[in-house]
């Protein structure tokens, strides 16, 4: 047997053992926790005191696989089926990135900005992705509009799921960010208070910068952008926004650290307003919002 014993004392002392070199002791115990409640059907409170608690031998083998998975890089997230954001819990698989902390900055910027509102807003989030941003903004402002758009099929799928994991209703649509025609179908000139991205961004140069789990595991379509075209999702997000945003309308953006001053001079161009860079919690320019002249 791999353990000492089948309790859950020895998997902890397995998953520390295996995982010591690429998670630090706090991740690893976090991970052993949700894994073991997932497994096992146990709450935060049940997990106390549990360590003599003794496994079956599926089990063991079941952590067994998770390690083997964590070991080979695959993004924890997957492993589990899902994922934490801004106080939800949506289903997060290959289908989609998976949401990030500095993202739930950007949803904390849209909801300050209306913070003082009670209308009934319209909002989009373009590249959805798994939906993180539009189902928060969602769970803010529960009586307004908010769609949700994709490119992809199979991330669009994941977003009807989250709505129903989450009981939350966004309008999901398939539309090519980069595509005006798509727009055109389904919105309308200056009907919409606010647009929300975090779009692909990453320059291909950059993918041998890139940890092994987002690389080998998770959607390049939502990362990468052409070395001679970085801005691309941007211009065009810029373009049609500044038709469908009402005057006065906000558009925000996540960003590359890198490229904020491009970003800028962009929104600039297509003649937004009271443009503001601001840094995440780790102290790099990471969002961007603008007003619609």
């Amino acid at each position: 047997m791999f353990v000492q014993t089948n309790s859950i004392q020895s998997i902890r002392e397995y998953f520390k053992n295996k995982l010591s070199s690429s998670f630090s002791d706090n991740e690893i115990k976090l991970i052993g926790n949700e894994v073991i409640s997932l497994r096992l059907g146990l709450t935060k409170s049940d997990l106390i005191g549990s360590d003599e608690k003794l496994l079956s031998e599926s089990d063991l083998l079941y952590f067994r696989s998770i390690v083997k998975r964590l070991m080979n890089n695959e993004p924890f997230q997957y492993i589990v089926g899902n994922a934490h954001f801004y106080g939800l819990e949506l289903k997060s698989d290959k289908r989609a990135l998976i949401p990030r902390p500095e993202t739930e900055e950007l949803v904390d910027w849209v909801k300050t900005t209306f913070a003082q509102s009670d209308a009934e807003l319209r909002i989009a989030d373009i590249c959805t992705g798994s939906g993180c941003i539009a189902l928060a903004l969602k769970s803010l402002f529960q009586n307004s509009t908010i769609i949700a758009s994709d490119i992809s099929n199979e991330a669009l799928d994941l977003v009807r799921e989250n709505c129903e994991v989450t009981g939350l209703n966004v309008e999901v649509k398939n539309i090519d960010a980069l595509d005006e025609v798509g727009y055109v179908n389904d919105f309308e000139f200056n009907t919409f208070d606010c647009w929300v991205s975090n779009p692909p961004y990453i320059p291909e140069e950059e993918k041998s910068k890139m940890a092994e789990n987002v690389l080998e595991f998770e959607p390049h379509l939502a990362l990468f952008v052409p070395n001679d075209n970085a801005l691309i999702f941007y211009k065009s997000i810029s373009r049609l926004a500044a038709k469908y945003l009402k005057s006065g309308g906000f558009l925000f953006f996540e960003i590359h650290e890198d490229l904020s001053s491009e970003v800028v001079l962009l929104l600039e161009e297509f003649e937004f307003v009271e443009i503001e860079v601001k840094k995440d919690l780790q102290g790099r320019n990471r969002m961007v919002k603008a007003v619609k002249k």
